[in-house]
C-alpha cells in the first residue's frame, strides 16, 4: 500500500503522451537531417576552411605531447586515480554512507551547476564530477605543454576551452536535471518546442542555423520599422541604393549619402519616426540616399574589401551624383560603414 501511495504522489510521465512526443521528435529530426543533406548536396562537398590555422596548431600540440610520453603517462595515471576516487565516493553515496570530499567541484560562480540536484542526486553528481575531472586534466595538459610558441599556445588554450565548455553536461537534455524535470513534467513538450524553434531557425536560414535574436513577427516594414517613404533607384551584386526626398519646401542642393554597416540592415538608421536619422535628414531638407547591403551567400565568396569599396561605396557616390546631377555629396558612415567611408575618402 505504501508503495502504491508513493507512486501516486510522483509525477510520472504518461506513456502514451511520451510515445507521441518521441514520434514527433523523430519526425522533426528527420526533417532537419533531410534539409541538412539537401544543403550539402546542393553546395557540394568541400573541405572546411581553416583560416585561423586551428588544425596546424593542434598538430603542433600533438607532436609536443608525444615528445614527452612520460608526462603523458603520468597525467593519465592521475586522471585514472581521480576516476577511481569518484567511483568509490559514488558507491558509498549510493549505499547511504557518508562519502569524503568531492573529487572535483565547480568553481564559485559557475551557474551551470547551481541546481541542487547536481549535488544531491548521486547520478547527476557523478556526471558533474566526471566532466569536471576530464575538463581539469585536459585543460592542464594543454596549458602545461612545453615548446609551443606564444601564439600557438594561446590558440590551443582558447579552442580547448570552447571544446570543454561545449561538452558540459548542462548542455544536454538527459544530463541536465532542470531540463530532465521539465521534460517529465511536460511529457516532453519542452523538447518539441525547442526542436520546433530549431527547425524554424534552420528553415529561415535556408538549411543553415540562423538563430533568432528577437521576435521577427513583431516588426512590419513601413509600419514600425523603416517608416520613411523611399524608393530603390539602383542595384548591383552588393547593394541597393534607396532615395528619400526631402519633406521641406526648400531643399539643400548637395545630396546626402549614408553608408551603413554590413552587419545591420539599413533601417537601423530608419526605425520609427521618432528615432530615425533618415527622417531627421529629410526634415532638414536633404535629398537622402542610403545603401542597403545584399545578404552575402556563396555567390559573393570571391568578393573582397576592395570590391566593396569599388562596387559599393564608390559606385553609390557615382549613382547619387548621376541621379541628382551634382558633382559631390555629403557622406556619412556608421560603424563598419564608417571604416569603409574613411577608406573610400582616402
Amino acid at each position: 500500500m505504501s508503495q502504491q501511495t508513493e507512486n501516486q504522489g510522483m509525477n510520472l510521465p504518461n506513456p502514451a503522451e511520451m510515445a507521441k512526443t518521441y514520434a514527433e521528435v523523430a519526425q522533426r529530426a528527420s526533417r532537419l537531417i533531410t534539409q541538412f543533406m539537401e544543403k550539402k548536396a546542393k553546395d557540394g562537398v568541400n573541405a572546411p576552411a581553416d583560416e585561423l590555422g586551428v588544425a596546424k596548431a593542434f598538430m603542433d600540440l600533438s607532436s609536443r605531447l608525444l615528445a614527452n610520453p612520460y608526462k603523458m603517462a603520468q597525467t593519465q595515471m592521475n586522471m585514472m586515480w581521480d576516476y577511481f576516487s569518484l567511483w568509490q565516493n559514488t558507491s558509498m553515496k549510493m549505499m547511504g554512507m557518508p562519502g569524503s570530499h568531492p573529487v572535483a567541484a565547480p568553481k564559485k560562480g559557475d551557474n551551470r551547476f547551481k541546481d541542487e540536484e547536481w549535488e544531491e542526486h548521486f547520478m547527476f553528481d557523478f556526471v558533474k564530477q566526471s566532466y569536471l575531472i576530464t575538463a581539469r586534466h585536459l585543460h592542464d595538459t594543454v596549458a602545461g605543454t612545453e615548446g609551443l610558441d606564444e601564439a600557438t599556445q594561446q590558440k590551443v588554450n582558447f579552442f580547448t576551452r570552447q571544446y570543454i565548455d561545449a561538452l558540459s553536461p548542462s548542455n544536454f537534455a538527459m544530463t541536465n536535471p532542470e531540463v530532465f524535470r521539465e521534460t517529465v513534467k511536460s511529457n516532453g513538450q519542452n523538447l518539441i518546442k525547442g526542436l520546433n524553434n530549431l527547425l524554424h531557425d534552420v528553415e529561415s536560414g535556408d538549411g543553415q542555423l540562423r538563430i533568432r535574436m528577437t521576435d521577427t513577427s513583431a516588426f512590419e516594414m513601413g509600419k514600425n520599422v523603416a517608416t520613411t517613404p523611399g524608393k530603390v533607384v539602383f542595384q548591383n551584386e552588393l547593394f541597393q541604393l534607396i532615395q528619400y526626398n526631402p519633406s521641406t519646401p526648400e531643399q539643400n542642393k548637395k545630396p546626402f549619402l549614408i553608408v551603413p554597416p554590413w552587419i545591420n540592415k539599413y533601417y537601423i538608421l530608419d526605425l520609427r519616426e521618432k528615432n530615425s536619422m533618415v527622417k531627421w535628414a529629410t526634415d532638414q531638407g536633404h535629398t537622402t540616399f542610403i545603401m542597403s547591403w545584399i545578404n552575402p551567400d556563396e555567390k559573393l565568396a570571391a568578393k573582397s574589401f576592395e570590391n566593396y569599396l569599388l562596387e559599393g561605396s564608390l559606385e553609390a557616390i557615382n549613382q547619387v551624383c548621376a541621379h541628382t546631377g551634382e558633382n559631390s555629396v555629403n557622406l556619412a558612415g556608421y560603424c563598419l560603414g564608417g571604416t569603409l567611408t574613411m577608406t573610400t575618402l582616402a
